[in-house]
């Protein structure tokens, strides 16, 4: 156990020299792009960039959010270069200097790119200017909470992450690491003093992976979320269900070898009900494919760390916001295995329904990688195979016997439902209600425009601005589950079509981990889909109003109508 902690300790500590701009060869950025502002008599603000010799600004990497298109500075005259990156282009070199009016009040977000002749391309930076006079009322809630971690205390953010790490563990993104932990403590029949100890060192492998791979996400732009759900990794750990799943129905007992369950044995003292580096190595598989959906504060937490380059501050909130998720999930374990009945013939039972608890986690892994009919079928099949073990134990209880009926039942629904093409879980006889829903689907699907290349994207977005019309972003991944809900939950009804009528729809597909979908991430610092951006008729996109993380129909209605109206 000691091993494992020091060297997730050891990966943790070292997240904090990862910046790869950090390199003897290459300045920081700081240093490369010196970034000043001051006000003026005039009551004008002066923006300066002055430029170390060997790099260049990108003209159009320049953004100014927070200012209508009438108080855009004027950009002076641009060097042209042909670059490696982005080809033909224009570029700023030696300094460069802005005048913003003094008609400018509020806040200005700063944007701007560069590169170095010797070959790096430098990620996108920002900065925040304080105008003066009435200060922008709303924020993105990313931008909010990253705002909050520059300004408050390390004590305020890591108890501020810590409660909204409580409520990310309810959502449905996060509700799967229930049953492990579930399974991990009862299906072994651990006292509540094993079953604590079980659920700290689960809880504690689970954040502190989380921390490790939120820093190493911020500092180097990965996609990580798409690199975790590759189908080898899903597969390895359905799998890794499926064997703890067998021991539970009696298949065979999940030992370690000989010479090493001795070992382990003699360090602990004849412990029983489950096993500390058991529970550290799921907890660690939990942080890496079972974590939560892109959220507001997780968006928010990754924008600090890749704005502000501290790791270690960021480092220690992701980790406060991986014990608030685990929090909930140790008490109900814990304090659940206090009212259970003493040890007996009862345990057999309990084990063989976490059995199936970890084969439909095993299922649920999969959930991205199967085609939906088979896995909906698959669930069906789960459904009834449960209904036929418990019917035999609990058909005598009164108060609880029709559960096994009603398993089956449904599943026979599902099975139904999947043979005829059905993919959704709740509505397994979809496919039989007509021509409805086929309508909806379809008006949905022409809507949007699916693009997955950067000048693909460029191209929609020139051709909005010179039709001075509104764009949604919609950043899409077929991994993503929060999309494809809101995929049938909100883009698929009329009423938010109608709404979005006249807006050019973009879907930014960026299942694949590959160098276009990272550059459309980064094009407006996007940590991971689903995050939907708004693009006004100009060109500039209302940074305030973006939306990270999942949203019902009322509500993105709502935020809508409220972002239209503001112009």
């Amino acid at each position: 156990m000691r091993v494992l902690l020091f060297a997730l300790m050891f990966l943790f500590s070292g997240l904090s020299q990862a910046n790869p701009f950090a390199q003897s060869d290459f300045l920081p950025v700081d240093k490369a792009f010196v970034f000043s502002s001051e006000r003026l008599p005039s009551g004008e603000m002066r923006l300066h960039w002055k430029i170390t010799e060997g790099h260049y600004l990108y003209q159009k990497r320049l953004k100014f959010d927070g200012l209508p298109a009438e108080q855009q500075p004027a950009l002076p005259a641009a060097l042209p270069h042909q670059d490696e990156f982005f080809g033909e282009t224009l570029v700023y070199r030696g300094e460069l200097q802005l005048i913003i009016p003094a008609s400018a009040t509020g806040q200005l977000r700063m944007g701007w790119q560069g590169c170095a002749d010797a070959g790096l391309c430098y990620p996108p930076q920002t900065s925040l200017v304080e105008l003066g006079g009435t200060p922008v009322a709303e924020q993105a809630g990313d931008q909010a909470l990253a705002g909050g971690l520059q300004q408050s205390g390390l004590a305020w953010s890591l108890l501020a992450f810590l409660g909204l790490g409580v409520l990310l563990a309810f959502t449905p993104c996060s509700l799967p690491m229930l049953p492990i932990l579930a399974g991990l403590v009862l299906g072994n029949g651990a006292s509540a003093r094993r079953g604590w100890a079980l659920a700290c060192v689960y809880v504690l492998s689970m954040a502190l992976v989380y921390a490790a791979l939120g820093v190493v996400a911020a500092l180097l732009g990965a996609s990580l979320q798409a690199w975790l759900q590759q189908p080898w990794l899903l597969g390895t750990l359905a799998a890794l269900f499926v064997l703890l799943a067998l021991p539970m129905f009696g298949v065979f007992e999940l030992q370690l070898p000989a010479w090493l369950r001795d070992r382990l044995e003699r360090a602990g003292h004849g412990t029983r009900g489950g096993n500390l580096y058991g529970a550290a190595l799921l907890g660690a598989l939990s942080g890496l494919l079972m974590g939560p959906c892109m959220t507001a504060p997780l968006a928010g937490a990754l924008l600090y760390i890749a704005q502000s380059g501290n790791a270690v501050h960021g480092a220690l909130v992701l980790f406060s916001l991986g014990l608030g998720m685990g929090l909930p999930l140790l008490l109900l374990v814990t304090l659940g295995n206090r009212y259970l009945p003493r040890p007996g013939a009862w345990m057999n039972l309990v084990k063989g329904l976490f059995g199936f608890v970890f084969l439909g986690m095993a299922l649920y892994t999969l959930r991205t990688v199967l085609e939906p009919s088979l896995w909906l079928g698959l669930a069906g099949a789960l459904l009834i195979a449960l209904a036929w073990a418990a019917w035999p134990v609990l058909h005598g209880l009164r108060p609880i016997r029709a559960l096994p009926l009603l398993a089956g039942f449904w599943g026979s629904l599902l099975v139904i439902g999947a043979a005829a093409g059905g993919s959704d879980l709740w509505q397994p006889l979809q496919p039989f209600r007509g021509g409805g829903v086929a309508v909806a689907s379809s008006a949905h699907s022409d809507a949007f425009i699916t693009v997955s290349q950067p000048a693909d994207l460029q191209r929609e977005l020139d051709t909005a601005k010179a039709q001075g019309q509104w764009v949604m972003l919609d950043y899409y991944a077929d991994w993503c589950v929060s999309c494809k809900v809101m995929e049938k939950q909100v883009f698929a009804r009329a009423d938010v079509l109608a709404a979005l009528d006249g807006v050019r729809l973009l879907r930014l597909d960026v299942t694949a981990d590959a160098p276009s979908s990272r550059e459309l991430l980064q094009r407006y610092q996007v940590p991971g889909p689903p995050s939907l951006i708004w693009i006004g008729p100009e060109g500039n996109e209302r940074r305030a109003q973006r939306i990270t993380g999942e949203i019902d129909a009322a509500n993105f209605l709502e935020h809508w109508a409220r972002t239209r109206s503001q112009g």
